[in-house]
């Protein structure tokens, strides 16, 4: 949830990051805070959306995050709003499941800010970026497969899915083949030796992001399972938010964006047309979200001034209806899957 999330800004490959929320004032308006209602951030990061919402007075909330030292640095914020708040580690794919630990049966309001905090980016220790000397980690909760056994173990056809489908890099299977011979010689234990070995094949030029940029964001999504988790997300807040609920999504890149856009298409039935259905045609299923027109809502011209990160920055919201939920089912959760995995079956 801050401006270190957009990948076109590169912020591996740039200066440190302040943290600033992007597109704050809209995605806040979109769910109107008000006292007696409960709201969840379910990216909490440094804590921009969690702060905003409880500025509303009486307006209480649950925030979640899947890397421990955000809930160890959300301490204080705790401490200066007491009980209105609620902190826990949590990944916002189990969303649904976390609200309901914390005793809350429905919520009024949910935002998402998907994506890698700058405060990830700039921890060399964290293996998230290749402007520092670190492991090649990129784990956000600090546990389970790491981006270097997925470098040495993963066979070619993988990694090239890996960087192609989540990193929309066009030279993923010279740059898999290149891995997989090297790895023979000298495991993969660090950022800059797989940076290096992408410099080598895709050397940088002058105004144009650093070769490694979108390998390493595919490695990222894939340790994170980032896109799954989205789509484990929208159905979870389907769930859980009461009729006339909001769910506002913050997306920085196009395969987060798409996936947001796809979910509210469907569930909004959006392109459906209105007209009587042929003998033994199954009934389609009743609209569950609302969606307001124009969207996606952009920054304006003051925020890009202020941050530039925020340039690629998409907002899309929608109305829960009253109509029953229905899961992660639908095209647009098959966008989370490598096609391997497709194949396979969630």
């Amino acid at each position: 949830m801050t401006s270190g999330r957009g990948e076109e800004a590169s912020p591996v490959a740039g200066g440190p990051a302040r943290h600033v929320p992007v597109l704050l004032e809209e995605a806040v308006g979109a769910l109107s805070p008000q006292a007696g209602r409960v709201y969840l951030d379910a990216t909490f990061g440094a804590g921009g959306y969690t702060r905003a919402i409880l500025a509303h007075e009486g307006a209480r909330v649950i925030a979640l995050d899947r890397d421990p030292t955000a809930i160890a640095a959300g301490a204080s914020l705790v401490e200066e709003f007491g009980d209105r708040l609620v902190l826990r580690q949590a990944r916002f794919g189990g969303l649904a499941e976390a609200v309901r630990e914390a005793g809350i049966p429905a919520l009024d309001g949910v935002v998402l800010d998907i994506g890698v905090s700058s405060m990830q980016f700039d921890e060399a220790a964290r293996g998230f970026s290749f402007r520092f000397e670190g492991p090649l980690d990129m784990r956000m909760e600090m546990s389970g497969r790491s981006a270097g056994d997925i470098v040495n173990q993963a066979d070619a056809d993988e990694l090239a899915d890996i960087f192609f489908y989540y990193g929309e890099e066009r030279t993923a299977r010279r740059i898999a083949r290149a891995i997989v011979h090297d790895r023979e010689i000298t495991p993969f234990t660090t950022t800059s030796q797989l940076a290096g070995l992408i410099e080598r094949l895709n050397p940088p030029r002058f105004g144009q992001i650093h070769p490694a940029t979108r390998a390493f964001q595919g490695l990222r999504i894939a340790v994170n399972d980032e896109l799954g988790e989205l789509a484990r997300a929208l159905a979870g807040a389907e769930q859980i938010l009461k009729p006339g609920g909001t769910l506002a999504i913050v997306s920085f890149h196009s395969l987060e964006d798409r996936i947001a856009k796809q979910f509210f298409a469907d569930r909004s039935g959006r392109g459906h047309a209105r007209s009587r259905l042929l003998p033994g045609e199954p009934a389609r299923a009743q609209p569950t979200f609302d969606c307001p027109a124009p969207q996606p809502v952009v920054p304006g011209e003051g925020e890009i001034r202020l941050n530039p990160r925020s340039r690629s920055a998409r907002l899309r919201f929608g109305h829960r209806t009253d109509a029953p939920s229905r899961g992660v089912e639908g095209a647009w959760a098959d966008h989370a899957l490598l096609p391997t995995k497709k194949k396979k079956g969630r």
